[in-house]
């Protein structure tokens, strides 16, 4: 995987880059859709590509360890063969799931032993195990296996929790070492930082992240329920600490907003499930603002979704259209928020790097957010 820095806003520390993976190349900041167990709910592989225009998606260990299972991967050949998908995958490591689901598992040096929220079955995630399952999975990108403190956390906790990130990372890196990937191309490998909402874990956390010499490096812990000024200071404090010359990634973040300022503390990749979560339940994300697309003074409204976007799904529907759907729980409903709501986080993105080469986008950044987060 190579990183090239193409430019830097001189007002902020917003990047823009390219990064070339073995399925193709992502231009930076980039927005990935969340494909939790393959699939990025309620849209179609060929949608995610024409209208959507993602460049990467993801994966999550934990869901496709236990279904599909690997074995009918592997027979597959890989993930991307499995759901017909020719564009870089990243794969969570199953960090996030094991801090979810604290009341099935149970932590040790060695890993995590968890309880199936599907039939109960018990399974052990260790570090070796957590690198050959995405191995297997076929990712472009791995991510370390971590342990995703919640909030708030005591510092105590919180330190030693990072430190048994860092040896569980240490255990990935020589994983990598010691492996291939099962499918004849290049895999890099992402730690993680951690340390909850304290300045000197959070830069211990990033210095030794950094030491490890990974292709990317990725920050975790955050968008837990600390606010969002948190969120920023904590973001900013690790994108201070970790190397210009590789990719960072900032879990799980978030709204638009959010995804602008940590753009500006230098963060290059994103995902996050609001886009399409909120679009299952009838909240648009729009060029001109959020809309409660249930709310009844849409029902005669016949414009088009979004006539800022040049998706089609956005102008080809009416605001009418879709508020019928989702009054009458038809499934077309929630095909038609997703792609609007992934069209628009991508193509806020695709303006971020525009602006990031223009030299304004700190300009632009403040300007654009009230507008992003003004109700209709």
């Amino acid at each position: 995987m190579d990183f090239t820095l193409q430019a830097q806003d001189p007002h902020s520390q917003a990047r823009a880059g390219e990064l070339q993976t073995a399925h193709g190349t992502i231009q930076t900041p980039i927005f990935m859709p969340v494909g939790t167990v393959g699939s990025v709910k309620a849209v179609p592989q060929q949608q995610l590509k024409d209208e959507v225009n993602a460049q990467i998606i993801l994966g999550n260990t934990y869901h496709l360890y236990l279904r599909p299972g690997t074995d009918i991967l592997e027979q597959a050949g890989g993930l991307h063969k499995f759901m017909g998908w020719d564009k870089p995958i990243l794969t969570d490591s199953g960090g996030y799931q094991v801090f979810s689901l604290s009341g099935q598992r149970k932590l040790s040096e060695e890993g995590a032993l968890f309880q199936s929220h599907i039939d109960g079955s018990r399974h052990m995630f260790s570090s070796e195990t957590v690198i050959d399952i995405q191995r297997k999975i076929g990712a472009d990108i791995i991510m370390a296996f971590d342990e995703c403190p919640p909030y708030p956390s005591d510092y105590a906790y919180a330190k030693k929790s990072m430190e048994l990130t860092h040896r569980w990372l240490a255990r990935c890196v020589k994983r990598m070492s010691e492996t291939e990937c099962a499918y004849g191309y290049e895999q890099s490998l992402f730690p993680i930082i951690q340390g909850s909402t304290f300045k000197e874990l959070r830069k211990i956390s990033s210095e030794f992240i950094a030491s490890m010499e990974c292709d990317g490096n990725a920050i975790g812990g955050l968008s837990v329920g600390e606010p969002e000024d948190m969120m920023y200071e904590m973001c900013g404090l690790c994108c201070e600490a970790l190397p210009t010359t590789k990719p960072r990634y900032l879990m799980g973040v978030g709204t638009p907003w959010n995804i602008l300022e940590c753009i500006a503390l230098g963060v290059d990749m994103f995902d996050c499930v609001m886009p399409t979560r909120n679009g299952r339940n009838g909240m648009l994300f729009t060029t001109k603002g959020i809309i409660n697309i249930k709310n009844k003074k849409w029902a005669t409204d016949f414009s088009p979704i979004d006539d800022g976007l040049a998706c089609h799904s956005s102008n080809f529907y009416s605001k009418a259209y879709l508020r019928h759907l989702f009054v009458a729980n038809e499934l077309l409903a929630l095909n038609i928020a997703s792609i609007q709501n992934l069209s628009f986080y991508l193509h806020l993105v695709a303006q971020a790097r525009e602006h990031i080469l223009l030299g304004d986008f700190k300009t632009w950044k403040d300007q654009i957010i009230p507008t992003l987060k003004h109700r209709l």
